[in-house]
């Protein structure tokens, strides 16, 4: 997964994903540029299946961010340079708005306002490029070629994307096929991504609830969370953290709910394998089969696959035993079309 981090000079991206990764962002004073960094995906489940198991080795999920510059659309020439660095991240597969939700040298927060900016912005370099594709297609058009079914096609929807932008509403809510996604997806619209939430909250307000209906889909995760003070706690050693975050009522780190927003936003659940080699989770998409699956492993499993030994990692867990899991009758054979539930353990069958 790649996603696009954005938000307003110091709205704390580069907190968040420090506090996310454990590793220190590198800025290049005086620069614009994308900054890059790959963060790991905190599972509970993979640690214990790591442990019982005595696995040699642990393969941990990623996620590769980016971290844009902080963004400002105080001017034209503010504007333009956010622009070109928007259109930088079109190849990212989610986007995560950081939103400052609190008051700071004297610039009272304007949490809202901010996500509807933010919102306006993608819109307008989404618009840019629709207007270059249309204009594209119309001279194209003029000329007869044997791509012209699939150009017409693409001028169709081009038209009714930016009748959707000056609607002011996301392309999201104008495309319905994967047909018509399919034609224009190589394209990057930004306004077609998943995304998801993350309002900076001030120390002494970190659960601050925010009403977005007015500026974004209810189906957006959203997530506050006093950046700062989860970074200050992720420095802290194992011990220390779990006191501290005991103290102050923090049930679940950060960098875990955080996750968990961006995998609901990408329709993401976890599959995992293990086995004296090694321990592994494997993020798919939800309602994904088993020979789906068994793809995203190697394609020679795909291909002869036979069958799908499955458990629960909940019933593994509850059992401390996978015997005494089989004498349950709680290990399952389970076909090509079974369709992966989150935190399904399993060994593919197959003969190649």
């Amino acid at each position: 997964m790649k996603a696009a981090f954005l938000g307003s000079v110091g709205s704390g991206k580069s907190t968040l994903l420090a506090t996310i990764s454990g590793k220190e962002l590198s800025h290049t004073g005086g620069t614009v540029q994308v900054e890059e960094i790959i963060a790991t995906v905190p599972d509970e489940r993979l640690d214990w299946l790591f442990e019982h198991y005595k696995s040699k080795k642990k393969t941990i999920a990623t996620i590769d961010c980016l971290d844009l510059p902080g963004l400002s659309f105080a001017d034209d020439h503010s504007r333009a340079a956010a622009r070109r660095l928007l259109n930088q991240i079109r190849t990212a597969e989610l986007l995560v708005l950081v939103i400052r939700a609190f008051d700071n040298a004297g610039i009272k927060a304007a949490p809202l306002k901010e996500v509807s900016d933010l919102m306006t912005e993608l819109l307008l370099t989404d618009l840019e490029l629709v207007e270059t594709r249309i204009e594209k297609l119309e001279q194209q058009l003029k000329k007869p070629t044997k791509d012209q079914a699939k150009q017409k096609a693409e001028l169709e929807i081009q038209l009714k994307l930016r009748q959707t932008i000056e609607s002011n509403q996301p392309l999201s809510t104008a495309i319905k096929t994967e047909e018509e996604l399919g034609i224009i997806k190589s394209l990057g619209f930004l306004t077609l991504k998943p995304i998801t939430v993350v309002f900076n909250t001030p120390e002494d307000n970190p659960a601050q609830v925010f009403d977005t209906s007015s500026v974004l889909d209810t189906s957006v995760p959203v997530i506050s969370v006093c950046i700062e003070l989860e970074y200050e706690i992720s420095q802290l050693d194992q011990d220390s953290r779990a006191d501290f975050m005991k103290d102050l009522g923090i049930t679940e780190p950060m960098a875990t709910k955080f996750i968990h927003s961006c995998y609901k936003a990408m329709g993401l659940i976890t599959f995992l394998t293990v086995g004296e080699n090694e321990a592994r989770s494997w993020p798919i998409k939800a309602g994904t089969s088993a020979v789906e699956a068994a793809g995203k492993i190697h394609s020679d499993i795909a291909r002869g696959f036979i069958r799908a030994e499955t458990m629960s990692f909940s019933e593994l867990k509850e059992a401390s035993d996978e015997k005494a899991l089989k004498a349950a009758g709680k290990v399952r054979l389970e076909g090509k079309n079974y369709i992966i539930q989150d935190g399904d353990i399993i060994l593919f069958r197959f003969n190649v």
